[in-house]
């Protein structure tokens, strides 16, 4: 696995998926995009969460269920929708204690709860280490829905705060799902692609750009860093939880000079959608354009 990597082995497995009449968007973004009704999408998205990997025994365990629930809430957001319903399966070890689960459970319903989510069900098994699943239902309005593939050459690329620090921080286990930020955007913006930031802005961007065929130029000045972090931290770090999101230049300017307004709403412009698929720039203070090779993290 350490010489093919996650996502060419998610590449692999996508010949094994079964595509029924009422699936819209399978394997390759979010969340999985499914016919619900005339005027609505289901979407459909899991995230599992592994002692060691993602967490440890050592941090508050009602903060690992918030993380837990977060980062599918996250993934919803993403495409434009709102989360509905969640089932969570847990693989326990015989030497973790009932009361950790309970805590970790109450920060999951906690975050459940802001997120209109109804927890119906799930499954648990034994296993070596503490495992967390979360497979959430969500919906979304067929004119909302965002994907990652729709970015067009002078698109002007966004992101909806700070990055960087998340893990050092701790913040990846307090962030806030921007479900908010992304209802207001599908209802008044309408980006013409979206993602969550999960394995970092380089690695993100990525995606958007290979779904939709071109590249991008990033301005250095205008990545937002968290306090004593550095440019390659807030693009390479991971586990902020933000959206990237894409608009054409017009839509971009309204964003900007309404943001200029309501400065409660974090929309920082940080690049350029170029011709150049698959290509990534970056433009540096002086004004400089280099290549871009940072590389976020990854699972194996």
């Amino acid at each position: 696995m350490s010489s093919v990597g996650e996502f060419a082995l998610i590449d692999r497995l996508k010949k094994f998926q079964t595509r029924g009449a009422s699936v819209v968007l399978g394997i390759g973004d979010d969340t999985a995009v499914l016919e619900l009704d005339r005027l609505r999408y289901q979407l459909f998205t899991t995230d599992m969460l592994v002692e060691e990997v993602h967490f440890t025994r050592a941090m508050p365990p009602k903060r690992v269920g918030h993380k837990a629930m977060a980062c599918s809430v996250s993934d919803i957001a993403a495409m434009g929708g709102v989360p509905t319903v969640a089932v969570i399966s847990i693989g326990v070890p015989k030497d973790l204690s009932t009361k950790y689960i309970e805590q970790v459970y109450a920060g999951m319903n906690a975050c459940a709860r802001a997120f209109g989510v109804s927890i119906v069900g799930g499954d648990t098994v034994k296993a070596d280490k503490f495992i967390i699943n979360v497979a959430l239902l969500g919906e979304v309005e067929k004119k909302y829905l965002v994907t990652r593939v729709g970015a067009k050459p002078g698109d002007k690329i966004f992101v909806t705060g700070k990055l960087g620090g998340s893990l050092s921080s701790g913040r990846h286990l307090t962030f806030t799902p921007r479900l908010k930020e992304a209802r207001f955007l599908v209802e008044h913006f309408k980006p013409t692609a979206m993602m969550d930031i999960s394995d970092g802005v380089a690695g993100d961007l990525r995606h958007i750009l290979k779904a939709s065929g071109v590249g991008a130029l990033i301005d250095v000045e205008k990545i937002p860093c968290h306090k004593n972090v550095t440019l390659d931290q807030a693009l390479t770090d991971g586990e902020d939880f933000e959206l990237l999101f894409t608009l054409p230049f017009t839509r971009a300017r309204k964003l900007v000079e309404y943001t200029k307004i309501h400065p409660e709403w974090q929309f920082i412009e940080a690049g350029t959608v170029s011709s150049m698929s698959g290509k990534i720039q970056m433009k540096d203070k002086a004004g400089v354009v280099r290549s871009f090779h940072l590389t976020a993290f990854t699972h194996f």
